[in-house]
């Protein structure tokens, strides 16, 4: 089992923000779900805590920093006594890392920075592939192919951008402290020619070489398992510290969604663990992979 203990990172901004990431805005959300718990409105919590609604309001959307004092100071007005959750709230907020997203600020789409930010602070993921071999394992050519065939026609420059996006996060799983990594993987997607049979056979190669690292498991849902409850297209599980920290991003034909309501982590992790019921082993999964590699 993977540790959800949070990695602990000092420091500590308070402020008005221009932009926010999905990170600071999950902050906000969860001090607004403790209010709410607590039955207590932002008039009522403002007056508790000293301060007008509308810094209550600024602080749940993110507008403004918020410290660790004051973190801890509402969770006791709202008789929040759950130390682990309140903890990791904390480690949220203090975490001041510049990864190496921002690099691609104003290349690729904001949302994809969520998610390369959502990977590194993960403590374990499982993800669902249908169509596609999962990001993190995919190869340089194999990514190119699956770019080209989006109907927003990207240029040669926004082309290069995704694909060096990709490539750069996969990296989190090199590093010293990886997350534990699960992938649950369709048949259909290994049997999609992605860019042909010479640059897909590459990629189902690389599939079965990442899948020997300590930290991740490849597991293929074969044609032969029948009909299941499907998350349509990608999704990923991201395990938080805590269990209310944990969120689900999907792919959606709209773009793509962050949710961490715990009716929809109940609901994509029930799926989840549908599909690794009806997967095949990690050896039979290797397997499979090898056979249809040979056929290509």
């Amino acid at each position: 089992m993977w540790d959800r203990r949070p990695r602990y990172r000092r420091g500590e901004r308070v402020g008005q923000r221009t932009a926010t990431t999905a990170r600071q805005r999950r902050l906000g959300t969860e001090l607004r779900k403790m209010r709410e718990r607590a039955g207590m409105s932002v008039v009522e919590a403002g007056q508790l805590l000293g301060v007008n609604r509308t810094r209550i309001s600024n602080i749940e959307a993110a507008r403004f920093g918020v410290s660790e004092d004051r973190i801890r100071t509402l969770a006791t007005i709202y008789s929040c006594m759950d130390r682990a959750y309140v903890d990791a709230l904390v480690v949220m907020n203090e975490e001041r890392v510049h990864g190496w997203w921002e690099d691609y600020r104003g290349k690729t789409p904001a949302n994809a920075l969520d998610l390369a930010e959502l990977e590194h602070h993960a403590v374990a993921m499982r993800s669902a592939q249908i169509m596609h071999v999962p990001g993190l394992l995919q190869t340089e050519d194999y990514a190119k192919a699956v770019f080209s065939t989006t109907t927003s026609s990207p240029t040669p420059t926004q082309l290069r951008a995704s694909i060096s996006y990709r490539l750069r996060r996969r990296d989190v799983l090199d590093r010293d402290d990886p997350p534990q990594c699960t992938f649950l993987i369709h048949e259909a997607a290994l049997r999609m020619e992605f860019g042909g049979p010479k640059v897909m056979r590459a990629q189902l190669e690389q599939l079965i070489e990442s899948s020997q690292r300590g930290n991740v498991t490849v597991r293929v849902v074969p044609f032969s398992a029948g009909g299941f409850s499907s998350p349509g297209m990608s999704t990923l599980y991201a395990f938080g510290p805590v269990r209310q920290l944990d969120t689900v991003q999907a792919d959606t034909p709209s773009g793509v969604a962050f949710l961490d309501t715990e009716a929809h982590l109940e609901r994509y992790g029930s799926i989840l663990d549908q599909m690794e019921a009806l997967a095949l082993s990690p050896e039979a999964t290797s397997d499979l992979i090898r056979d249809i590699a040979q056929r290509l």
